[in-house]
């Protein structure tokens, strides 16, 4: 990979999904790409990003999986799903008491893990059969939506979360078969999520608004310009009120004063 393919790549992941790849990503994006030159039968990169130029509509969806990163787990920065449970959702109960309308959207979520622990805080919290609750799961990825969709994790994956809800929510515990040690999440988490693909940049189809936006460690790899639309966005299709949190590495200081600060990468919109 000579530095002007690096150059074209960057230039590529920029205009399509609004990820800025530096230099210390160089080797991590040359190991993934190659991996398409190899499938494809193909030698070198110049060829492979030839061949992306003629044919797009064959290869950009797995160009895009190569250069995405999921790095991801349940519950990840717990205190988010602290606040959730103890804050969030009892002011949900009292504000939706007339719609029993819940909408929660978790922007770029990987193989599932956010939403699914989004999906049991919100089980907990709630009566199923009084509201009408759904979670929007979404990522360029159209490997991770799979799995995300199929719901099946290692026993691994699922090790260190509470074994109560472990218990409740997912089924095959200690199973042993052709697939070895695998959980599956019940229909009562999984019928709260719809994962799709979308781009964080282009259009969004949703109409109505959101209650609350997880969008946790995506725009640390967006520019600062990148990052203030987004969030003007994210603003816009709150509901009024709306929460909005973000990963550990990331701040809205600077970037946007529509939204308050209420706790640790929790987040108000004030405008």
């Amino acid at each position: 990979m000579t530095d002007q393919d690096f150059e074209t790549i960057k230039i590529l992941a920029k205009q399509r999904t609004g990820i800025e790849l530096g230099e210390h990503k160089k080797e991590m994006i040359y190991s993934r790409i190659v991996r398409r030159i190899r499938a494809l039968g193909m030698s070198d990169f110049r060829r492979y990003l030839q061949y992306l130029d003629e044919s797009p509509e064959a290869e950009l969806t797995n160009f895009i999986n190569s250069i995405t990163t999921n790095l991801t787990s349940f519950f990840r920065e717990s205190h988010h799903f602290d606040f959730l449970e103890s804050t969030v959702i009892p002011e949900l109960i009292k504000k939706k008491k007339g719609s029993n309308r819940i909408r929660i959207w978790s922007a770029g979520c990987s193989t599932g893990e956010e939403p699914y622990s989004i999906a049991m805080t919100l089980h907990k919290g709630l009566n199923k059969d009084r509201w009408n609750a759904k979670i929007l799961a979404t990522d360029l990825d159209t490997n991770v939506l799979a799995h995300g969709r199929a719901g099946v994790y290692s026993a691994e994956r699922i090790g260190n979360m509470n074994p109560d809800l472990v218990k409740k929510y997912f089924t095959g515990i200690g199973d042993r078969n052709a697939s070895g040690e695998t959980m599956e999440a019940k229909d009562s988490i999984k019928q709260l999520i719809t994962f799709n693909s979308l781009n964080l940049l282009g259009d969004w189809p949703m109409k109505g608004k959101f209650d609350v936006i997880f969008c946790r460690n995506v725009v640390i790899y967006f520019s600062k310009d990148t990052q203030r639309e987004l969030f003007d966005r994210y603003a816009n299709i709150l509901e009024p009120n709306g929460y909005l949190f973000i990963g550990h590495s990331e701040s809205l200081h600077g970037v946007t004063k529509r939204f308050e600060s209420v706790g640790r990468t929790i987040y108000r919109k004030v405008a």
